[in-house]
């Protein structure tokens, strides 16, 4: 069940971003669950879909469509099969497997990191009734540490971290060649593809939304990098986007540019996630160590770079 509610603006909410400006009319949708439901088309103003960053007019009337607080019962638990790094009554940290998509929706997963926590324990309700639980997601293909709520005080908090970037999130990366600088800022803005929606791509301020990366060689390998990237912010595709930006796209992430190698289709993980407990205010920081597989081709890459020597 959902109900919808026409709110007509008032002259304090005037100029400001209609995410902004929702956050605070209504206390309870943060930031970044406001700029989810603006892509769901929950958030319209008149009948026309906006952005998020729209500045607000005098006269506008916006139509809010507030989901219930329960979860989608089509969701079927599954057998979890991942490590959990840490959990209490409000959160639960995991080590996502390469391979897992996070939650249903994207395709016709039925096994997902949802469907399998939701075996285990609790989530929190709100947000898309496909997502309970979820502040932030990784890639498929991308492996490592990702934290979930358990309960709606806890998803709130957690997702005004993310909104405002005051997590720390550091990543492993196996990129394609050898790039030049061995460290480096990437501060270039990204938008979705208009062509190819599930493709994001690099563009300028004006039409994006401004990302950040910072990027460090750990080791040249084999006509390839393991670098440590930093990111700022966390828009979807970021470290992709931004390595293929520089002319080194992650090795085997065709989607942008990299060459096919092996089975997988990038080498990506999430090495370390720093940020403060939602309830407690307990600094928390929690780290992972690169999947077998992962390894693994380190290491053939690693011997073909010393035979090349």
């Amino acid at each position: 069940m959902s109900r919808i509610e026409n709110w007509n603006i008032e002259e304090d909410y005037v100029g400001m971003r209609l995410d902004q400006a929702i956050n605070k009319r209504f206390p309870d949708i943060s930031r970044n669950l406001a700029q989810e439901m603006i892509k769901n088309g929950e958030i319209k103003i008149g009948n026309s879909i906006p952005k998020a960053s729209q500045k607000l007019k005098a006269g506008n009337v916006i139509e809010i469509t507030f989901r219930d607080d329960e979860l989608n019962t089509e969701i079927q638990a599954t057998e979890m099969n991942f490590p959990i790094l840490y959990e209490d009554d409000d959160i639960i940290v995991i080590n996502k497997p390469f391979g897992l998509v996070v939650h249903p929706g994207a395709g016709n997963e039925k096994v997902t990191v949802v469907s399998a926590l939701l075996s285990h324990t609790n989530l929190s309700p709100i947000g898309a009734p496909d997502r309970p639980g979820v502040v932030h997601r990784l890639d498929k293909e991308t492996s490592g540490i990702m934290v979930l709520a358990k309960t709606k005080e806890a998803h709130k908090n957690l997702a005004e971290q993310f909104a405002s970037h005051e997590l720390e999130k550091e990543y492993i990366a196996l990129i394609q060649g050898h790039i030049v600088n061995k460290k480096g800022r990437i501060q270039v803005a990204i938008e979705r593809d208009p062509v190819h929606r599930q493709r994001m791509k690099a563009t300028s301020e004006d039409n994006g939304r401004m990302a950040i990366s910072i990027f460090e060689v750990m080791e040249y390998l084999k006509n390839s990098t393991l670098v440590k990237v930093r990111i700022l912010t966390g828009r979807t595709h970021q470290i992709r986007v931004h390595m293929a930006f520089t002319g080194h796209p992650l090795l085997g992430d065709t989607t942008y540019g990299g060459k096919k190698f092996g089975n997988s289709e990038h080498f990506l993980h999430s090495a370390k996630l720093s940020f403060t407990h939602p309830i407690t205010g307990k600094s928390m920081t929690f780290q992972a160590d690169i999947p077998e597989r992962f390894k693994e081709v380190i290491e053939e890459l690693r011997e073909g770079e010393s035979k090349q020597k």
